[in-house]
């Protein structure tokens, strides 16, 4: 298990209800209702969160490790992240997929920027060996 060197930040969620909830953090900036993937309700869902969470962090990695090798990175830089639900034996699971979208930049300098940045994203260290992640340059 890796153990942080020194908290940068930590955020707080309160959360009732479970997946037909609702989550709020304590500054407020994010309060959300909270349904079931499929069902009927308005609200969002862990999954749907956690795609964007992951994706918008891989996105700060990437422009961390694309600022050390000084390569510029296209302003209109993407990724669209999946996250998939579903069995695994007698429990639940979760698999990730982002599709990076780093158009006009040289291929193969492109993957060896999300090689790079897969390594240093916080998302990324905490899944790996834990769940199936895809990094897909499209």
């Amino acid at each position: 298990m890796n153990k942080l060197d020194k908290v940068l930040y930590t955020a707080h969620a309160h959360t009732t209800g479970g997946r037909d909830g609702q989550s709020r953090t304590d500054d407020g900036r994010l309060d959300i209702k909270l349904s079931s993937p499929g069902g009927a309700g308005t609200g969002t869902n862990p999954e749907q969160l956690f795609a964007a969470g992951y994706s918008a962090c891989f996105i700060g990695a990437m422009k961390a490790v694309a600022a050390k090798q000084k390569i510029t990175l296209p302003a209109d830089l993407a990724i669209d992240a999946e996250v998939d639900l579903g069995p695994v034996g007698q429990a639940y699971g979760v698999a990730a997929r982002l599709n990076v979208k780093l158009p006009g930049m040289d291929r193969a300098q492109a993957q060896q920027l999300l090689e790079a940045a897969h390594q240093v994203c916080p998302y990324s260290n905490a899944t790996r060996g834990n769940i199936e992640v895809q990094i897909n340059l499209v």
